[in-house]
């Protein structure tokens, strides 16, 4: 039986916004946004890295020239080659926009001549509206409006900058930055399968240190401008994470930005929060041999303490003057600062340890020990920091151990064991701005 001409065809839908419903219609958002560059010259061909960050007029004081400062002397001049700094000024306050591009012009000329820097602007008319919104998280009407606006903020940041590099971070306006932050972000990120992550996170605050790849940019712009009311931007860039297909967080430590706001750029407000896990330099951690007689607890082993990622080295009791963790150096070398953090959220710390140095190293079959030794300080809670350690021993080391020196009934977690050494020490300065 011939089938009806009807049957034989295939239907076409036409999806035109003309032709929707007027309810429809008004709940549409136009993403026709004009963005004007203030400050800056783009430069080709693309960077490595964009690093994004939008800043608003503050009731109680202005971070934002001690931002740039610290991203700009924290690293190299190899590194700045290879970066671009957007701000995007996202207060509607002309006259606070104008004064604020002349001081960044004034202080950070160089950078803006160079490409290194771009001050952009977008009118209030590209906003969708901000008042009469969603309180999803019963939040008051102008706290709504806040978290809603910063949600656009963030979408016309994201989307000028999404062909200006190959990955692209979010910071603060109030925050400060780890040495060499570039170099550190770039061996993190060829240590990874690409296809394996959508973000990557270098601090556990809010959306501070976030890492995303510049081809997915474009997406997420218009993920957080269509959804901008809903919900506050670390929920939606935690949703958005996961839709890309990862499940699980990517954080790596020692977080290489801080939080330095002491008030919120939303009213005002007290806002003491601080990343603990931050460190204003990288050790160097020479290549070395990590030894320990105290027993690790399945897969946490001792090397992980000298990674410097997000592992650590977790062992059991029995742990009393008999136990040691000992870093014995491949090469000797001349120590300039040591610094150990033990214990996670307030338990398995180190109660009674002391920190040695040893100019020798002895090997057998059965045993390594460090020799010749300097005790260079006791731990303090947990802790152990101790700079210009060249001045105390001033020849070339062969191991750094820490000795227990009474027993403890808990076991101990050593986040980090980190060691700096004079020549790269000098080196980290000799090439700074």
């Amino acid at each position: 039986m011939r089938r009806p001409p009807s049957e034989n065809k295939s239907l076409a839908w036409i999806w035109d916004r003309e032709t929707w419903l007027e309810e429809i219609k008004s709940h549409y958002l136009r993403f026709n946004v004009s963005i004007k560059l203030l400050a800056g010259e783009p430069q080709q061909p693309k960077k490595y890295l964009t690093v994004g960050l939008a800043s608003v007029k503050r009731q109680k004081g202005s971070y934002l020239q001690r931002t740039l400062k610290s991203i700009f002397t924290q690293s190299s001049e190899e590194e700045l080659a290879e970066m671009v700094v957007v701000v995007l000024l996202a207060d509607f306050d002309i006259n606070w926009v104008q004064q604020t591009v002349q001081t960044i012009t004034e202080e950070f000329s160089q950078h803006l001549s160079k490409g290194q820097l771009l001050v952009i602007h977008a009118h209030q008319g590209n906003y969708p509206p901000l008042t009469g919104l969603k309180s999803n998280f019963n939040d008051a009407p102008k706290r709504v409006t806040f978290r809603s606006k910063q949600n656009v903020d963030y979408s016309f940041l994201l989307h000028f900058s999404s062909n200006l590099s190959q990955y692209y971070i979010m910071l603060e306006d109030d925050v400060i930055c780890s040495r060499n932050f570039l170099s550190s972000i770039r061996e993190h990120v060829s240590s990874l399968d690409a296809s394996k992550w959508a973000t990557l996170e270098f601090s556990k605050l809010g959306y501070i240190g976030k890492l995303y790849k510049s081809r997915d940019l474009p997406t997420l712009a218009r993920f957080l401008y269509n959804f901008y009311q809903e919900m506050p931007c670390d929920f939606l860039l935690t949703h958005f994470r996961t839709l890309l297909m990862q499940d699980k967080v990517i954080r790596f430590r020692p977080s290489l930005f801080q939080h330095i706001g002491m008030y919120s750029s939303f009213q005002g407000t007290l806002n003491r929060l601080k990343d603990e896990d931050f460190i204003d330099e990288l050790a160097d951690n020479p290549p070395a041999d990590i030894n320990t007689n105290i027993p690790a607890f399945t897969t946490y082993m001792p090397d992980q303490a000298y990674n410097q990622d997000s592992s650590y080295f977790w062992g059991k009791s029995p742990i009393g003057p008999e136990s040691f963790f000992l870093v014995a150096f491949h090469k000797p070398a001349l120590v300039s600062r040591v610094r150990i953090q033990t214990g996670l959220d307030g338990k398995d710390s180190l109660a009674s340890a002391v920190v040695e140095i040893g100019r020798t190293l002895v090997k057998t079959e059965s045993k390594m020990e460090c020799s010749g030794l300097e005790t260079l300080g006791s731990l303090q809670q947990g802790q152990f920091d101790k700079s210009d350690i060249e001045k105390l021993v001033n020849t070339n080391t062969s191991c750094v151990q820490i000795r227990v020196t009474a027993e403890q009934s808990d076991w101990v977690v050593i986040n980090y064991f980190q060691i700096w050494t004079v020549k790269a020490y000098r080196e980290h300065r000799n090439i700074n701005v």
